[in-house]
């Protein structure tokens, strides 16, 4: 790639550049910007116009993972098409986004959102590469700080007793931290609720009902992948892992619950 088109019409971001989080200095709406630990690149929108990041910093606009065979030379690109800027994988190993989501070379391009989005390279010996991205909204500005402002309670769903009881058993390795994580299967849960509470009469049908009422209702509230529709076959621990999720995530449940179990 000639140096001198490699980077025109865009800005090149220093090494120590301060973190994309906190959003961007005024810029053109629809700009995109990208850093990684040794620098990055601001670009402006323009359709058909390509960002490239990966290892070999002669041929890319991002060089990211500089010393780490496990990153390929070209590892991805940001394409500014119909208006958005579009993330593409090209290179030998998956790239993964923000909720667990991973995007593979042989898989079409995912359009960006407006704001920040951290993208992490894997790498040897366990080591991740962080590429920041930060994609401007309609005014070109950055975010305003808020220092003094309330902050924003979680929102936390209403269960019964019950549900929470039933909920914890289930998910309690979620609750522990285990690495890993996966929910209790239904028997497994009936078997533990039956020593806790002798007098209800637990099965692993009576576990799944009880589970399954409360998916419904977070769906019906707008929480995603909780139908076997969204999901898609096979189904196997989706359902029950994207419910527990959400509950930590929410504070619905938390570690202290764990006392339910003593």
């Amino acid at each position: 790639m000639n140096p001198e088109l490699r980077y025109a019409g865009g800005l090149l971001l220093p090494r120590g550049h301060d973190s994309l989080v906190n959003g961007v200095s005024r810029a053109v709406s629809g700009s995109v910007h990208a850093l990684a630990l040794g620098g990055g690149y601001s670009v402006g929108p323009s359709e058909g116009r390509v960002v490239y990041f990966g290892r070999n910093r002669p041929e890319v606009h991002i060089c990211i993972g500089e010393d780490d065979r496990q990153v390929s030379r070209r590892h991805g690109e940001l394409r500014h098409w119909q208006g958005r800027w579009w993330l593409r994988n090209t290179g030998r190993r998956p790239i993964r986004l923000p909720r667990a989501q991973w995007l593979f070379a042989e898989e079409d391009a995912i359009p960006l959102a407006v704001g920040y989005t951290p993208l992490l390279v894997p790498g040897s010996r366990e080591r991740e590469h962080l590429l920041e991205v930060f994609v401007t909204g309609v005014d070109g500005t950055k975010p305003v700080s808020r220092h003094t402002e309330k902050t924003d309670l979680p929102r936390r769903y209403e269960l019964t007793d019950e549900e929470r009881l039933v909920l914890v058993v289930l998910g309690q390795r979620y609750l522990r931290h285990d690495p890993g994580a996966q929910p209790l299967t239904w028997q497994q849960t009936a078997d533990m609720l039956a020593e806790l509470d002798k007098e209800t009469g637990w099965t692993a049908k009576k576990v799944e009902h009880r589970v399954k009422t409360v998916r419904e209702l977070l769906s019906r509230d707008g929480v995603p992948g909780l139908t076997r529709e969204e999901v898609g076959e096979p189904v196997g621990n989706a359902l029950n892992d994207n419910l527990l999720r959400e509950l930590l995530k929410s504070t619905t449940l938390v570690p202290r619950d764990l006392a339910l179990l003593d």
